[in-house]
């Protein structure tokens, strides 16, 4: 028996009892499979209330057996043994209810379902009467004193009077548990066992059957005699456009617009032309197909169903002849031109894509220039010589090799090389002046075009650069300040001699430099250097 159904039985028997029907409400506890302590309790106080004393005796024995710490049922089977005369046997059940007590005045059994409170003065008392009946008068009255003080409410006056004939060695009635008392179960477990309308009683606002009182999940339809029976269509048909087509021949396709299928395809067509060409739609994708290259085939549920059923003994087909000639085409379908002109038009503007490329150019100073790959040696040459200001025939380019720190001279033989040692996106090269224009412009550099130094620096802290035009530092490194601006400073290395005026690398740091970075040492022309330099 489930624990519901029990619950539901033990629900029953109350009821029984509640309208003072004991025998039934006993027939019910008695049926119930899954006893336990407080049933068991329940049938020994009905047999008890029917003085059916030795059923009762062994209802209790049960229930003690369930629950060996259950002082009620000491209590009960302690007056079960007083009437029976077996007063040993009832003193030693007192003594146990008395135990189980442990100390407290009462046990309120309502929170176990019990709508009754065990006294420790109630108890005291029925033990001193068993104790009279053996004639221990001295046992009992102590029982009784000790009683007398555990007792809290004036419905226990009865335990005065008990004193006064145990005094004049006279026997006193014994204290019952009142009639119909018995364990019932949780609230929220019987409340549980009630069907609940969760969502409601169906209320009809409008209906095409005159006086429709159906309240159900769907109203009452009209009957119809003989009516069409129509097949319904499938989900997955009715989704898909087009006739369905069963593909007979391989046909590869050979241009951009077709659609390549293979045989047993099915293929939806949407379009056929004049001109013995299909627009097909086929695994998500709308294509060209030779309409002799398919044959018509209807889909049904019951035709799908039949071929799986039938998958295991059907035949193949023989194979087919060979497929026939490929159709001319006159033209493509509006909507397959537009989709083959977006793709050649992507493929245009992907071949118009032009790569660039950062050269980075190391001279007296760095400098950064943008430029295509596979550019010519004289226009990569025309283009640094306009951002150094200079001549080309002083200009002479060097590059390393993948693998090799040796410089090699860049010439127009030497190009392929260079383009192929391009690493994302940037290419490094090095920049010299021709020995010869160098003394022939020495002087006029000297004088016209010498830069004026703001102050010599000393590197606190290494600086990577985040830009190709950054001067990467590492500290201790010596810079001479050029200028100031609002994004930087402009700066090249002291080692390196001086550089024309108007020319130099940024160091990288906005208006609001970092507390690391350069420290003035001295300051050479006027005004003072930068905040985060060390003069020398």
């Amino acid at each position: 028996m489930s624990f519901v159904d029990t619950i539901r039985q033990w629900d029953k028997g109350i009821a029984y009892a509640d309208n003072k029907d004991w025998t039934a409400a006993l027939n019910v506890f008695l049926d119930i499979r899954d006893q336990n302590s407080k049933i068991f309790f329940n049938i020994g106080s009905l047999h008890l209330n029917n003085h059916e004393l030795d059923a009762a005796e062994k209802a209790f024995d049960k229930s003690i057996c369930k629950d060996e710490h259950l002082a009620i049922a000491f209590f009960q089977r302690g007056i079960t043994f007083y009437k029976k005369e077996m007063f040993e046997e009832s003193r030693g059940d007192f003594q146990n209810a008395f135990a189980e007590l442990r100390g407290n005045q009462l046990i309120d059994y309502n929170l176990l379902g019990l709508r009754y409170k065990l006294y420790a003065c109630e108890v005291l008392h029925n033990m001193a009467l068993t104790q009279a009946q053996l004639g221990q008068w001295d046992k009992a009255q102590g029982s009784l004193l000790t009683a007398l003080n555990l007792k809290t409410e004036s419905k226990h006056a009865y335990i005065d009077q008990a004193l006064e004939s145990i005094l004049k060695h006279r026997m006193f009635d014994l204290v019952e548990i009142k009639r119909g008392t018995l364990f019932r179960p949780k609230k929220h477990y019987v409340a549980e066992l009630e069907n609940k309308d969760y969502m409601g009683k169906a209320k009809i606002l409008a209906s095409i059957v005159p006086e429709d009182k159906f309240s159900g999940f769907a109203p009452l339809q009209p009957q119809v005699e003989e009516a069409p029976v129509q097949p319904k269509t499938p989900e997955v048909l009715r989704a898909l456009e087009g006739d369905p087509h069963s593909v007979l021949y391989e046909f590869l396709p050979e241009t951009e617009d077709e659609l390549g299928v293979l045989p047993g395809n099915i293929v939806f067509v949407l379009e056929k032309g004049s001109d013995n060409w299909a627009t097909v739609f086929f695994n998500g994708k709308k294509g060209l197909v030779p309409y002799n290259y398919l044959e018509p085939v209807e889909i049904t549920l019951s035709s799908k169903q039949g071929q799986a059923d039938n998958l295991s003994d059907a035949i193949p087909a023989p194979p087919r002849g060979e497929a026939p000639t490929r159709p001319k085409r006159r033209r493509a379908p509006d909507s397959l031109k537009t989709s083959s002109a977006l793709k050649t038009a992507a493929k245009a503007k992907e071949t118009r894509k032009v790569q660039r490329c950062i050269v980075k150019i190391h001279f007296k100073y760095t400098l950064a220039i943008t430029t295509a790959p596979g550019l010519p040696y004289s226009a990569l040459l025309q283009k640094i010589g306009q951002k150094l200001g200079l001549p080309v025939q002083q200009i002479i380019l060097s590059y390393k090799k993948s693998g090799s720190n040796t410089k090699v001279t860049v010439n127009e033989s030497e190009m392929d090389s260079v383009w192929k040692s391009v690493q994302n996106d940037r290419l490094v090269l090095w920049c010299d002046l021709s020995p010869v224009e160098c003394q022939s412009t020495g002087s006029t550099e000297e004088t016209d075009h010498k830069p004026q130094v703001l102050a010599t620096m000393v590197a606190l802290h290494a600086f990577e650069g985040s830009q190709p035009e950054d001067l990467q530092l590492q500290c201790g490194d010596i810079v001479t300040i050029l200028s100031k601006g609002s994004r930087g400073t402009r700066a090249y290395p002291a080692t390196q001699g001086v550089r024309p005026e108007g020319e130099g690398t940024h160091l990288g740091w906005d208006a609001s430099p970092p507390q690391a970075g350069l420290e003035p040492q001295t300051h050479q022309r006027g005004g003072p250097g930068p905040t985060h330099c060390t003069p020398l």
